[in-house]
């Protein structure tokens, strides 16, 4: 195989920081989160309880309506926060909140129609990632570490 061949075959692997991956994992979820809620619009029980002033089993109020909103602005901060709080609050938060959500998600899908247990079953999984991703954090190899420039090259740094 010449040099050329190899260069259009051979595809490079790049390393992915781990604070991209975890902000990407909860995009992904607010999304479902969004249409999984959205599909439910459609849902005769679901439109009888909204116009009965109820949402699953609390009274549609200031209160329920706040803590909602309260529920899904977490997910969608940690978005940015991911990126830009230090590395061991970022890890832990992550750890924290992806389990809460996952047990409350989980929770919430017992009893519930095929899209929506299939909704949070992927939600979960995707929470799942971000806890592996934050406990895996790789860790710092210190000043010695190889550092890798814009261009590629690995450089030691001493």
């Amino acid at each position: 195989m010449t040099t050329s061949t190899r260069r259009t075959t051979d595809y490079r692997d790049s390393w992915i920081n781990p604070r991209l991956k975890i902000a990407a994992l909860w995009a992904s979820t607010m999304f479902l989160f969004g249409y999984v809620d959205l599909f439910g619009m459609f849902r005769p029980d679901v439109r009888a309880d909204i116009e009965a002033g109820r949402m699953f089993v609390f009274s549609i109020g200031q209160g329920t309506l706040l803590g909602v909103t309260l529920y899904v602005a977490l997910p969608s901060v940690m978005v940015f926060l991911s990126l830009v709080l230090p590395v061991k609050v970022a890890r832990t938060g992550n750890i924290v909140l992806a389990v809460v959500y996952g047990l409350t998600i989980a929770g919430s899908a017992v009893g519930e129609w095929n899209y929506y247990i299939l909704g949070s079953a992927i939600e979960v999984a995707l929470l799942a990632g971000v806890v592996y991703y934050a406990w895996t954090w790789p860790r710092s190899l210190g000043a010695e570490a190889d550092r890798v420039s814009d261009d590629g090259a690995s450089r030691r740094v001493r």
